[in-house]
C-alpha cells in the first residue's frame, strides 16, 4: 500500500514591510486573493513612517505586529517568528512580491511535508518584465558572492521541470518548517540585511535538513523593492554582509571541495565542445570538485591571462580566473586529439570524441602520450582501440540539462497549423542536408499543412547556401521548406525552440554525441536519427524512429580527421517512409516523444555525467 501523505503543518505567513506603502499594499491584495486555506498572515511593520501603520490597520484578514524603529531584515523577520505560535511553520515573504498564482502555497506546503529531511522550501522568481530571477542561489568561495539559478535570462520555463535540492534560496520567499525551526532558531544576527538567508541555508544543512526549490510554482520580485530608493544604503548593507559572512561561512565552504581538477576546453563558442564543457563545470563544482578552466587551443593554458575568457556566466568566469599550479596533479583536456598535447598536469587524460569510425594517427599518437583517455560512447572506445590506443581508455557519458530542456519549456506553436519537422545542422557533408530536403519535398505536397523548418549554420565563406539548395531542384509542389540561415540562439531558449516543432529529424551520417538529438528528445519532441555511431548509446526504436542505413561508406569531406575512415549511409526510402510514418500517426510519435523525456531525465543528466568523472578522480586517489 501507498504511504499515506504527511498531515499539512499550520502555517503562518510573515510579510516583512518597512515603508513603501505600496509595494506592501500590492503584496497583500494578491496575497489575500490565493488560496491560503487558512493561514494566518502576520504583517511585521518594522518601523515605517510613511503610512504603513495606518494603511494596515485598515485590513482585515491579517494580524499586524508593529515594531518601534526599522531592526532590519533579519531582526523584523525574527521579532515575526518570536510572535508566532510554537506549533506553526512559517513562510517568509518580502513585501515586494505579487503573488498571482492561486495554489503557491498549497504547493510549498506540499512539498515541505514530502520528506522529514526537507527543511526550507523555495520557489521560481521572476522580474516583472518576466526576466528569471531566482530558481534557487548557489556561493562560491573564492568571492563569496551569491549568484542565482537562472537570473538575468528570459523566463521559458526553466527551472519548472519539478523539484531540486539546491545550496540555498533567496528569502524572498522561504517556507521554513517547524522542525528546522526548533533545531536552528532563527535568523543569525550576525547580520543586519543580506546573506542572512544563504547562511540559514547552510546553517540548516549542517545539521541535514534539505533546501528544496519548487518547480511548479513562480512569484514575481520587484527586487530590492524597500532600498531601491537607497543605491548608498544598500551597498553599505550588502558589503558589510559580505564581509561577515565570508569570516563565517569561506573555510567551510572551501572544505566541501574534494577533488582539484584542470579542466583546459573551450567555452565560448557555439559548437558542441563549447556547450557541454559549460554544463560539465557546473555539474563538477555541484558535486565537490574544484574545477580551474583554461582555454585549450590558445597560448595561455595554466596561469591566468590578462584578461580571461568572459563567458557571461558569473560560476564559469570565476573558474577561469582561479590561479593554477605549473603543474597540478590532474588534468583534463576535453576537445579535438591533436590538442592533447597541451595537457598541464602531472596526470594527463584526454577527452574527446570523433563521428567516424577511426582517428586519425595524430590523435592516436598524442593519446598513447597521456595517462589515460576518455571517450562518451563504446562507437569511439573502439574506434580508438582499433586505431591504436593502448593507453586505458574510460566511458565518460555526456548529458542533458533538464532544467533547460523539459517538456514544460514554453513552445510557440506554427501560427497556422502546420505540422512542424525541425532540423539544425552545419552545411556539409558530414550532417547530410540534401538527403533531408530532397526526401521531405518528395514525401509530402505544398497543399498538406506541414512544413520542414531547418536552422543551418555554414561557416564555409565559399559556399552559397541559397546557390547550393537552388542546385538541388526541389519542386515548387513539393513539401514546403523554411530556413534560418546562421541564425544563433542563446543556448537556453534553445528548448523553446525544440518545443516548437512537432519532430525533429537528424539524419547525419555520424555523430560524436549529437547534443541537439538528446536536447530535443529531453524536451519530450518526437525525433527521427540515423541508427548509427553515438546515437545507439541513448536512442532507440521505444522512445524515437531509428533511420536505417544501408552500410557504410568512406567518409568524404574536407575535414582532414574523416580521411581513411567510413561512417554510415542513411536509408533515403527509409527516411521517406518515417517521415510519412510519424505525420500520420502523431499520437504514437507524442508517446514516443514523452518516453524520450523521461528516459533523459532518469538516465542522461549532467549530474550522473559529472557523477562518473568524480569517481575516476575518486579512482586515481586525487
Amino acid at each position: 500500500m501507498a504511504a499515506e501523505p504527511a498531515a499539512l503543518s499550520p502555517v503562518t505567513l510573515v510579510v516583512l514591510a518597512w515603508n513603501r506603502w505600496p509595494l506592501t499594499a500590492r503584496c497583500l491584495s494578491t496575497l489575500l486573493a490565493t488560496d491560503l486555506e487558512g493561514a494566518e498572515v502576520l504583517v511585521v511593520d518594522n518601523g515605517s513612517t510613511d503610512g504603513t501603520t495606518e494603511g494596515l490597520s485598515a485590513l482585515d484578514g491579517i494580524r499586524v505586529l508593529t515594531l518601534p524603529e526599522n531592526r532590519g531584515f533579519v531582526g523584523g523577520n525574527n521579532a515575526g517568528l518570536a510572535a508566532i505560535d510554537p506549533d506553526r511553520d512559517v513562510v517568509l515573504l518580502n513585501n515586494d512580491l505579487e503573488l498571482l498564482q492561486r495554489d503557491w502555497l498549497q504547493r510549498l506546503r506540499r512539498l515541505a511535508a514530502a520528506q522529514p529531511d526537507v527543511g526550507i522550501v523555495g520557489c521560481r522568481m521572476v522580474r516583472p518584465d518576466g526576466e528569471m530571477l531566482h530558481a534557487g542561489t548557489y556561493m562560491l568561495p573564492d568571492t563569496c558572492w551569491g549568484q542565482q539559478l537562472g537570473s538575468q535570462q528570459l523566463d521559458v520555463g526553466q527551472y519548472a521541470d519539478g523539484d531540486r535540492e539546491v545550496e540555498g534560496i533567496a528569502f524572498a520567499c522561504a517556507y521554513l518548517t517547524r522542525a528546522l525551526i526548533d533545531e536552528i532558531g532563527g535568523l543569525s544576527t550576525d547580520f543586519e540585511s543580506y546573506f542572512e538567508d544563504t547562511d540559514y541555508c547552510l546553517r540548516a544543512r549542517q545539521v541535514g535538513y534539505r533546501v528544496v526549490v519548487c518547480g511548479g510554482v513562480t512569484l514575481v520580485h520587484h527586487e530590492h523593492g524597500s532600498t531601491a530608493d537607497e543605491p548608498a544604503a544598500f551597498e553599505r548593507l550588502f558589503q558589510k554582509s559580505r564581509a561577515t559572512f565570508r569570516r563565517k561561512w569561506q573555510p567551510a565552504l572551501e572544505a566541501r571541495y574534494r577533488h582539484r581538477l584542470l579542466w583546459q576546453s573551450i567555452m565560448n563558442f557555439p559548437t558542441g565542445y563549447a556547450a557541454s564543457c559549460r554544463d560539465f563545470l557546473r555539474s563538477l563544482d555541484d558535486l565537490g570538485v574544484r574545477v580551474a578552466y583554461r582555454y585549450a587551443y590558445g597560448p595561455t593554458t595554466v596561469f591566468p591571462p590578462e584578461e580571461p575568457e568572459n563567458s557571461g556566466d558569473y560560476r564559469l568566469n570565476v573558474m577561469a580566473a582561479r590561479q593554477v599550479e605549473s603543474e597540478p596533479p590532474v588534468a583534463v583536456v576535453y576537445g579535438q586529439g591533436d590538442v592533447f598535447h597541451r595537457n598541464r598536469g602531472r596526470y594527463k587524460i584526454g577527452f574527446t570524441m570523433l563521428e567516424v569510425d577511426g582517428f586519425p594517427a595524430e590523435w592516436v599518437r598524442q593519446a598513447n602520450s597521456l595517462d589515460e583517455v576518455w571517450v562518451p560512447t563504446e562507437f569511439s572506445r573502439e574506434a580508438f582501440h582499433a586505431c591504436g590506443l593502448r593507453r586505458p581508455i574510460h566511458k565518460i557519458p555526456l548529458g542533458v540539462s533538464t532544467a533547460y530542456f523539459h517538456p514544460g519549456i514554453r513552445a510557440h506553436p506554427n501560427p497556422h497549423g502546420e505540422f512542424v519537422f525541425l532540423a539544425s545542422f552545419e552545411w556539409g557533408e558530414r550532417k547530410e542536408p540534401w538527403l533531408l530536403l530532397k526526401a521531405f519535398n518528395d514525401v509530402f505536397t505544398a497543399r498538406e499543412p506541414v512544413r520542414l523548418v531547418c536552422k543551418i549554420i555554414n561557416r564555409d565563406p565559399g559556399v552559397g547556401l541559397k546557390s547550393e539548395i537552388r542546385r538541388l531542384g526541389l519542386r515548387e509542389s513539393g513539401g514546403r521548406i523554411s530556413y534560418l540561415f546562421n541564425l544563433e540562439f542563446p543556448h537556453y531558449q534553445l528548448g523553446s525552440l525544440y518545443r516548437s516543432a512537432d519532430c525533429f529529424v537528424t539524419a547525419a551520417r555520424g555523430e560524436g554525441w549529437d547534443m541537439p538529438l538528446m536536447e530535443a528528445m529531453a524536451c519530450g519532441v518526437p525525433c527521427i536519427a540515423t541508427d548509427w555511431g553515438a546515437h545507439r548509446e541513448y536512442f532507440h526504436l521505444g522512445i524515437g524512429y531509428p533511420l536505417a542505413i544501408k552500410g557504410t561508406i568512406p567518409a568524404v569531406a574536407k575535414c582532414p580527421y574523416y580521411a581513411g575512415f567510413r561512417w554510415a549511409d542513411p536509408d533515403e526510402e527509409h527516411l521517406r517512409a518515417l517521415l510519412r510514418e510519424v505525420y500520420e500517426n502523431r499520437a504514437e510519435a507524442r508517446r514516443r516523444g514523452a518516453a524520450a523525456a523521461r528516459e533523459m531525465a532518469e538516465k542522461w543528466s549532467w549530474r550522473g555525467a559529472a557523477g562518473r568523472v568524480v569517481e575516476r578522480l575518486e579512482g586515481l586517489g586525487s
